[in-house]
């Protein structure tokens, strides 16, 4: 069974997870939680923007795709440790990490990141390109490029990882598009898309 994880995309295990390494097992990590709020401006916080992608992220490959599970670091206002985030998705043996960020610095568009030390080729690099054309296409978001850092998320996880800035929140005009619910879909359905391309998901019977 191919399970996908939210936050960062780890892959879940299905049944006795001792006994099977599922394929397509896909973390989501969320940023900000509780009392950390993530960024903020225009009346707008990063966390409840991050849930709301990822909850429909989760609801999209679910009911689009066969034999996928989705696990995301939080489903609610609650806190969970960076270090207990990443520790999770590699004893759950993912196969991708995705961590849905919003930028803040007063710039406009989308941007992901992999881990600096990476080429270009790599598989992580592929993956990345595939979700980078994808949400691009699908927002209309200004191409801020493909990037590489030394983020604790994509530093400490053991399976592809990637890392996602859809928009700025304190930038105006980004910040309308990320009030309105309907637009967020479409970031979620960009980031499916990508992903489904990348990891050869097989599309359920009943989604065609």
């Amino acid at each position: 069974m191919v399970c996908p994880i939210m936050d960062v995309i780890p892959i879940i295990h299905c049944g006795d997870e001792h006994e099977y390494r599922l394929k397509n097992f896909i973390p989501l990590n969320l940023t900000g939680m509780g009392s950390d709020t993530g960024a903020v401006g225009n009346g707008l916080q990063e966390k409840d923007i991050t849930l709301s992608i990822a909850l429909e992220m989760r609801r999209l490959l679910q009911s689009e795709y066969e034999g996928v599970l989705i696990q995301l670091s939080r489903t609610s206002d609650e806190t969970v440790p960076l270090e207990e985030r990443t520790d999770r998705a590699n004893q759950w043996g993912a196969d991708l990490y995705v961590s849905i960020h919003v930028n803040a610095g007063g710039g406009t568009g989308y941007e992901d990141y992999i881990y600096n030390r990476l080429d270009d080729d790599s598989v992580t690099a592929r993956i990345r390109d595939a979700i980078h054309e994808e949400v691009v296409k699908a927002t209309g978001f200004r191409d801020r490029g493909k990037k590489k850092a030394n983020f604790h998320v994509l530093r400490e996880t053991v399976m592809p990882a990637v890392l996602t800035e859809n928009g700025f929140i304190d930038r105006k005009e980004d910040a309308e598009k990320l009030n309105d619910t309907q637009f967020l879909r479409t970031v979620a359905r960009g980031h499916v898309n990508g992903m489904a391309r990348a990891l050869d998901l097989t599309k359920n019977q009943t989604s065609f």
